[in-house]
């Protein structure tokens, strides 16, 4: 049985633990009608033509992991940024881990999305936000049908959450081949500030299929910080949906570090509802072997005075192949907006391929708007600076990459983030740093 039709005749089994009479359900039955629909997207489309996940979905895959595998601290501590006082909401296998997870309902809400979806008293948040910004495709319809599971995190007006929270979720292999959909909601409301780190982290060798949705609400004036470190391993592979609808005076950022897996793609999308809006889309990809990363990303400007900035920078050795397609649409009404696009490459081997395609929509005439692109190798001048002041080549190149790359931390809020994100880049490049971070 191919795999589409495993999930849609497991719907029933699914819809027997549910509230039938709710709200929701009847998003998720849409949405699984939507799904039948569509399929899993191919190459055929536009938006996957450089992206194919016929491999991945020959797997025999558990929709709904059952066993519950007990996961020691001193085991996962390290794919924590342990290193300061955080928010933590963790999932083992799509389930939640009280014993790993540090959440609160004290000023803030940082709990489950299956409280959110079941309790009263989460009512007017869910039928306002849940599911109003994220675009029904193929991928985030799936996810809709079966949400269940996820990060709720809700910052009232006027707060400014004191530390980061981490949404982590851990799969341990406990199925051959194990399928995971979580789905986070985060609403953060006028004049409140927020900062998310965000892992996906495989324990196994057997093979994972992670499709994730997040919607972010940005209200007046608000400030949202997103870290999501992608360094999982090589029988893992993941769809990141996450959506983000800005209202005016909100600035939110999405840094996006991915440095492991199989496939890996991102679809970032940011909806400007207001004015002076800044919208930051920053990432770093570093792969080898026959890994892949696609970024996929839109920023649509619908009102006037806004400002968008992204840039993406990546680093392909051996086979591996990456995809950068960033979208900036400008409604009409959008005038004075300034967008600013760039995707800087390094192909380190022959072998290695990138596919890049900027693109701009811009229906108004009172913008600044501007896009790059760049696929090279490295600068042999540089290189032979390097070597004749005793450098080995080796090294010399490890450094060159590692300048390149870490231009993009400079917008990282948290140091800690930096300090973890700076020492994964210089292992990924073998570079040794010889400071204190």
């Amino acid at each position: 049985m191919e795999l589409k039709d495993k999930i849609v005749s497991s719907y029933v089994a699914f819809e027997n633990n549910l509230n039938t009479n709710s709200a929701i359900h009847d998003i998720r039955t849409k949405a699984l009608e939507n799904f039948e629909k569509l399929g899993f997207p191919t190459k055929k489309l536009e938006a996957w033509k450089y992206t194919s996940l016929n491999s991945v979905l020959k797997e025999d895959y558990s929709i709904f992991p059952n066993k519950d595998v007990a996961v020691e601290l001193a085991d996962v501590k390290k794919y924590f940024i342990h290193d300061i006082d955080t928010y933590k909401v963790v999932f083992i296998d799509g389930k939640y881990s009280s014993f790993l997870s540090a959440t609160t309902h004290d000023t803030i809400d940082v709990c489950l999305m299956s409280s959110a979806l079941s309790k009263p008293k989460y009512k007017a948040i869910i039928e306002n936000y849940f599911n109003k910004v994220a675009k029904q495709d193929n991928l985030t319809s799936l996810n809709t049908a079966f949400a269940t599971e996820g990060a709720y995190i809700h910052i009232p007006k006027n707060v400014e959450v004191e530390k980061p929270i981490q949404i982590i979720n851990f799969t341990t292999g406990s199925e051959a081949a194990t399928m995971l959909q979580p789905r986070n909601l985060i609403v953060v409301d006028e004049n409140a500030h927020v900062q998310i780190i965000e892992r996906h982290q495989s324990l196994t060798s057997n093979a994972v299929l992670t499709n994730a949705v997040t919607e972010i609400y940005a209200g007046r004036n608000s400030t949202v910080d997103v870290y999501k470190i992608q360094n999982d391993k090589i029988n893992a592979s993941l769809v990141d949906n996450t959506y983000i609808n800005q209202k005016s005076n909100s600035v939110a950022s999405v840094h996006t570090f991915s440095f492991g897996g199989n496939i890996t793609r991102n679809n970032l999308n940011f909806y400007q509802n207001g004015e002076h809006i800044d919208s930051i889309l920053k990432g770093i990809t570093i792969i080898e072997g026959k890994q892949h990363v696609d970024h996929h990303t839109l920023v649509h400007h619908i009102e006037p005075n806004c400002e968008s900035h992204q840039d993406y920078k990546g680093i392909f050795d051996d086979r591996s192949t990456g995809v950068f397609n960033g979208k900036v649409i400008v409604n009409k009404e959008a005038q004075k907006t300034n967008a600013y696009q760039q995707n800087n490459n390094v192909l380190v081997s022959d072998k290695a391929t990138i596919n890049a395609k900027p693109q701009l929509e811009i229906f108004a005439d009172d913008v600044k708007c501007s896009h790059g692109c760049t696929i090279g190798q490295l600068d042999n001048d540089a290189l032979f600076y390097m070597q004749q002041r005793g450098i080995p080549q080796k090294e010399g190149k490890a450094l060159l990459m590692f300048a390149f790359a870490n231009t993009v931390l400079e917008s990282v809020k948290i140091p800690e983030v930096k300090s973890r994100i700076t020492k994964l880049i210089a292992n990924k490049l073998g570079v040794q740093i010889g400071f204190d971070l």
